[in-house]
């Protein structure tokens, strides 16, 4: 019912609405409305009425059941014996990984300080990030996953693989104890093990891996490891440049440029060719940990042995 009020020339329209003409979708009888989430009973006068509740979406976009292409990322090449199973294939850059949460669980309780990064480190490649914890501290899982592999591994000590749901797996290492069993499913959040110094660490640390069919990730590339602890993109195309542990420094945080299709990996200069100008004294060695390139890659893209005679002047191709 509309009522109209005039005063002072002004047109104000009111609406009433009858409790008693609301319309409701009633439930067959033969329903139990206790079972039926998506019903909420309400009292119109004397008399119940049910209003349609629709659940809110899930908002991971690739769960098993959602995408073959997931389903069989989560689930190939399944190992609970061997760090890396998947030491016989080769990945091709640049290749897409897509993320249906918008957030990550810190994998500490403690605020996230990262004391050694994702890069080349004492001439040896660091291939994840090092956090601050004490040892006792919980570690836990970043994402919803699987245990893959738990035990005790050369340098990295007492550690927990978990594979997540689009395919990419994090190892957590220098643990002092293992909470989780293989096979196992873990929730975001969940507590796998507690911090420690086990295998070659100095002092009490996190060592976090992202990796994706064996081959790491910067992490930072893909998670803000701050209080936001958000993932940066619902996509991301990664690179060469990403995968490689020369192309950064343990002491600095690189700096982070998302890709998230193809079209912007062909706008950068990273796929463009690079050239560098061999000067007096140059070997290929200084020229490659200069570029963050290991030697073979540099002899690869300049179709060169590693004896060639480098001249002065030369051109050569550093990417």
């Amino acid at each position: 019912m509309f009522l109209i009020n005039k005063k002072r020339g002004v047109s104000c329209f009111v609406l009433l609405i009858s409790f008693f003409k609301i319309s409701a979708q009633e439930l067959p009888k033969q329903e139990d409305p206790v079972k039926i989430c998506e019903y909420k009973r309400i009292v119109i006068g004397d008399k119940f009425a049910y209003l349609p509740i629709y659940p809110k979406k899930d908002p991971s976009l690739f769960k098993e059941h959602d995408d073959d292409h997931i389903k069989e990322a989560y689930s190939a090449h399944w190992d609970t014996e061997h760090l890396n199973p998947y030491w016989d294939e080769q990945v091709s850059f640049p290749f897409l990984l897509k993320f249906g949460d918008e957030k990550f669980s810190s994998p500490v309780s403690r605020k996230m300080v990262v004391t050694s990064r994702y890069g080349w480190r004492r001439g040896r490649p660091h291939k994840g990030i090092d956090i601050d914890l004490q040892t006792g501290d919980e570690v836990k899982s970043i994402l919803d996953g699987k245990i893959r592999y738990v035990g005790y591994y050369r340098g990295y000590g007492n550690m927990v693989i978990v594979r997540h749901y689009n395919g990419i797996e994090t190892l957590y290492a220098h643990l002092s104890e293992l909470l989780v069993r293989e096979n196992q499913e873990v929730k975001k959040g969940a507590v796998i093990g507690k911090g420690g110094v086990s295998g070659n660490a100095r002092g009490s640390h996190l060592h976090l891996e992202v990796s994706y069919h064996g081959k790491t990730i910067n992490p930072e590339y893909v998670f803000e490891f701050s209080n936001e602890t958000e993932i940066r993109s619902d996509t991301f195309v990664v690179t060469k440049k990403w995968a490689t542990p020369r192309r950064h420094r343990s002491t600095r945080k690189s700096n982070v440029v998302v890709y998230k299709t193809m079209d912007d990996v062909s706008l950068v200069k990273e796929q463009q060719q690079k050239f560098y100008t061999v000067k007096k004294g140059d070997t290929l060695y200084r020229i490659a940990n200069k570029h963050g390139l290991a030697v073979s890659e540099l002899c690869k893209a300049n179709s060169i042995k590693r004896n060639s005679v480098l001249k002065i002047g030369q051109q050569i191709i550093v990417n």
